[in-house]
Order: C-alpha cells, then sequence, then structure tokens
C-alpha cells in the first residue's frame, strides 16, 4: 500500500479544512515545500495535493507551489481540485505532474472524462467523494443522485485505473476510518482505490494495509501528530 502524505493548498499555504468546510479552515505551513521536503526525509515517495482553491474556483491559483514541489522533490504528485478542462489537465503535465485528479467534471460531463482518459491514461485519476452513499460534487457542497457504486462501475468501465475514495463524513474529524467501505471496495473493483477521510491511528494503516487497498491518504493526522509517517510507511510496505 501507498502511503499519500497530503498537502492541501490554499493561498500558497499549507492548510486542512474540518468536514470540507472552508470556514473552518486551520493553517498548518506558510511553505508547503518545506513540507513536502519533511514527507520525503520520513520516507514518503508520493505526495497527494488538493488545491482547495481551485475547487472552489475552478482555476491554478496555486501552480507553482505545486511546479516547486514537482521540481525539487522526488515524490509522485498527484493533485485534484477545481480540474474542470483539458487545458488545467494538460497544464499540471506539462509541469511534471504525475497525475491529475479529477472531481465535479467526472460527474458531470462523463464525454470529457472518456477524452482525457483515452489521451492521458493512468496519469488521470477520479476523486468519489461520498456522502450519505451518493457522489458530492463542487467542492462538496453539492450532493449528486449518483450513488458510489454506479460512479465506480462506470469509471471501471471507461477504463479509469485510480480512484481516490472520500468518505466525507470522516475527513478532517480525526475519529477514524470507513474501513467496511473500502474493505467492501477493494473486494468489488479492479480499481486501483486510495482510502481518504479520517485515516487517523496507526491501527487505521494496518487494517488498511491488510486489506491490500492501493494506497492511503494521510492529512490532518500527519499534521496534529496522531500519525508518524515514518512509522506508518513501514506498516504499509
Amino acid at each position: 500500500m501507498i502511503i499519500f502524505p497530503a498537502i492541501d493548498l490554499y493561498d500558497k499555504k499549507a492548510v486542512r479544512l474540518y468536514k470540507g468546510d472552508y470556514n473552518n479552515m486551520t493553517v498548518y505551513s506558510e511553505n508547503p515545500l518545506e513540507v513536502a521536503y519533511d514527507f520525503q526525509k520520513a520516507g514518503a515517495t508520493a505526495v497527494h495535493l488538493v488545491d482547495l482553491e481551485g475547487a472552489k474556483l475552478g482555476t491554478t491559483p496555486n501552480i507553482d507551489v505545486v511546479e516547486k514541489i514537482v521540481k525539487n522533490t522526488n515524490l509522485f504528485t498527484e493533485i485534484g481540485g477545481g480540474v474542470r478542462n483539458t487545458e488545467t489537465v494538460e497544464k499540471y503535465i506539462s509541469i511534471g505532474v504525475n497525475r491529475v485528479i479529477l472531481g465535479t467534471v467526472a460527474v458531470e460531463n462523463r464525454d470529457f472524462l472518456v477524452d482525457v482518459v483515452s489521451k492521458y491514461q493512468e496519469k488521470i485519476a477520479v476523486g468519489a467523494d461520498v456522502k450519505d452513499g451518493f457522489i458530492a460534487i463542487k467542492g462538496w457542497i453539492e450532493k449528486s443522485n449518483i450513488t458510489l457504486e454506479a460512479f465506480l462501475d462506470d469509471m471501471q468501465n471507461i477504463g479509469v485505473k485510480t480512484v481516490i475514495c472520500t468518505d466525507i463524513s470522516k475527513d478532517g474529524a480525526m475519529k477514524g476510518t470507513n474501513l467496511e467501505l473500502y474493505s467492501k471496495l477493494s473486494k468489488k473493483y479492479s480499481l486501483n482505490i486510495t482510502a481518504s477521510g479520517g485515516v487517523s491511528s496507526m491501527e487505521d494503516v494496518e487494517k488498511l494495509s491488510e486489506m491490500d487497498i492501493y494506497g492511503a491518504i494521510i492529512g490532518k493526522a500527519y499534521y496534529t501528530g496522531d500519525i508518524d509517517l515514518k512509522k506508518a510507511i513501514g506498516v504499509a510496505k
């Protein structure tokens, strides 16, 4: 299992939201590149980046910060947040980002998704953000009428390789992740599923690793010190 420590970007800073609430934001670092260096020192091979401003605006306001991380570390980089057109996908890939994550647009514009997946293949991942069993969109503000399982069936049919699945109710709440959900998904699908939201203890990491799931994103728990990144990477291996 690959551990993806996360950096959420807002106004060029590393921040965290509580349950996706922009009014409940904590700034953890003024220098996200330093955070990425710390990840690398702990043995991380990958980083999960989210442009929270981009998610709101559909633009790339933090692309210079992303480029610094790409150019100055050896980390595999994936980024999501506001990727809604081919230009944005190409922008990120042109600066060396390894994988671009589509969220809202993957739900609202299937033709676009099919097109970029056929063009960029494994460089495209899809975010499946789940609220009460349904896919949430627009930075988690709206709930669609598509169930998680119907969505994942479709992703598999299209040829998407990697899906980042977030249980919004668990995100940033530090009360554990939805192990039951990830166990069910890892058995049912041949997709590379990354667990996201509420991975908040070494026990979570151990249990996810035992499931043989593709990856796990560690966000808030790293910043609060509840998970020792070096130990988590050791357990995941």
